[in-house]
C-alpha cells in the first residue's frame, strides 16, 4: 500500500516568499511528522542555493490529511536546512521557535485574519474588463451575483481547510470585489503559523482548479480600494484571565509603542506595507503608533466587547495579507510578553 505525502515548504524569494511543493510517494500507513522522512531539493531553483553547491533539505514539522487528493494522502509543512544541519537563512520558523520556547509560561494565542484577492488574469475578479466596478461599500459581507465573487472557490477552500483538521474560525466577503478573508486561530504561535500556510497553499491549489489566482498583495488595485491585510489577534493568559487583565491589555498595547518597536515591527510585516497603511481605509500611518477602543483607524485596536469585559485580546491591524507568519508572531511575543514580564504582569 502506498500513499501521496505533498511537501511543502517556503523558500527565498525576496521580498516576498513563496510556496513550493513536490510529491513523496511512500510505502504503508502514514506515521506522525517526526517519523516522517527527510527530503532533499535544488535550491538553485528556490532562490535558497547557487547551482554549485545546490541540495537543500526539507524537515517536515507540521501534517495534515491531504483533503485534495484524499484517501490516507497527507500534506507536510516542512523548515528547509543546510546540509550540514543547520537551518537556512530563509527558515523564519527556526528564529520564532525559541522565542515561543521562552515565553511559553504566558500562554500566548493567536488568530490572524488573512486577507486576500482573487485575479482572473491581469484584473480582480469581478472587476469589468475594461473600467472599474461601483465603488466600495455593498461588497463588505454581501450577498448577490452583482457584488460577491469567487464564492464557489471561497466554499470549497472552506471545506478542504476544516476536512484537513485545521483550526478555521470563520471566512467573509471583504470591502473590494474579489476580496475575501479567512480566519485561522485561536492556537499557539506556531501553530497558528503552520496551519495558516498550510490554508494558504489550500487557497492557491483550489483557486487553481478554478483558473483563478489569488494574490496576497498588500495593495492590489491603486487609488480608493481597501488593501489586504493580516490584522493578527493576540492575547495571553494574564490579559484573558484574573482581576488585572486589563493593566496586562494596556501594557501590552504600551509595549508594542515603546521606543523603536513601531518601525522595528512595521518594516517586518510585509513588503509595500507604506502602499496600504495610508492613513486610509482603516489603517493608521505607517510611520505612526496609536492603539484605541474600537478604532480601526488605529495601529493597534481594543475591541469594545475587551473593554466592556476588562479582559480578552488585541488585535494588531498593521500586518499586510503578504506577511510571514512566523515573524508576525514572533515579533508580538516577543514585544508583549517581555513587557508584561518586565512589569510583574506575565
Amino acid at each position: 500500500m502506498t500513499f501521496k505525502a505533498e511537501y511543502i515548504w517556503i523558500d527565498g524569494t525576496e521580498p516576498t516568499a513563496k510556496l513550493r511543493s513536490k510529491t513523496k510517494i511512500m510505502a504503508g500507513s502514514p506515521a506522525g511528522v517526526e517519523e516522517l522522512p527527510l527530503w532533499g531539493f535544488d535550491g538553485s531553483s528556490t532562490n535558497q542555493a547557487e547551482g554549485h553547491a545546490s541540495d537543500r533539505v526539507l524537515k517536515p514539522v507540521f501534517s495534515c490529511q491531504d483533503p485534495i487528493r484524499g484517501g490516507e494522502n497527507i500534506l507536510v509543512l516542512c523548515e528547509v536546512f543546510d546540509i550540514d544541519g543547520t537551518p537556512h537563512a530563509s527558515n523564519t520558523r527556526a528564529l520564532l521557535r525559541p522565542v515561543a520556547e521562552r515565553f511559553a509560561a504566558q500562554e500566548a494565542i493567536f488568530g490572524i485574519e488573512q486577507e486576500y484577492t482573487f485575479f482572473d488574469g491581469a484584473r480582480p475578479l469581478g472587476f469589468p474588463v475594461n473600467g472599474f466596478p461601483a465603488a466600495q461599500g455593498g461588497y463588505y459581507c454581501g450577498v448577490g451575483a452583482d457584488e460577491i465573487f469567487g464564492r464557489e472557490i471561497v466554499e470549497k477552500h472552506l471545506d478542504h481547510c476544516l476536512a484537513a483538521g485545521l483550526s478555521i474560525s470563520g471566512i467573509n466577503a471583504e470591502v473590494m470585489p474579489g476580496q475575501w478573508e479567512f480566519q485561522v486561530g485561536p492556537v499557539g504561535p506556531l501553530e497558528v503559523s503552520d496551519q495558516l500556510w498550510i490554508a494558504r497553499w489550500l487557497l492557491y491549489r483550489t483557486a487553481e482548479d478554478f483558473d483563478v489566482s489569488a494574490t496576497l498583495d498588500p495593495k492590489p488595485v491603486k487609488g480608493d480600494w481597501n488593501g489586504a491585510g493580516a490584522h493578527t489577534n493576540f492575547s495571553t493568559r494574564a490579559m484573558r484571565e484574573g482581576d488585572r487583565s486589563w493593566d496586562a491589555i494596556i501594557t501590552a498595547c504600551e509595549a508594542l509603542g515603546e521606543g523603536s518597536k513601531p518601525m522595528d515591527h512595521v518594516k517586518n510585516y510585509g513588503a509595500g506595507i507604506d502602499d496600504r497603511l495610508t492613513g486610509l481605509h482603516e489603517t493608521a500611518p505607517w510611520d505612526q503608533y496609536k492603539y484605541g477602543v474600537s478604532d480601526r483607524g488605529a495601529s493597534v485596536r481594543i475591541p469594545w466587547q475587551v473593554e466592556v469585559d476588562k479582559k480578552g485580546y488585541i488585535e494588531d491591524r498593521r500586518p499586510n495579507a503578504n506577511v510571514d507568519p512566523y515573524v508576525v508572531t514572533r515579533l508580538i511575543v516577543d514585544t508583549c510578553c517581555a513587557g508584561l514580564e518586565k512589569a510583574g504582569q506575565a
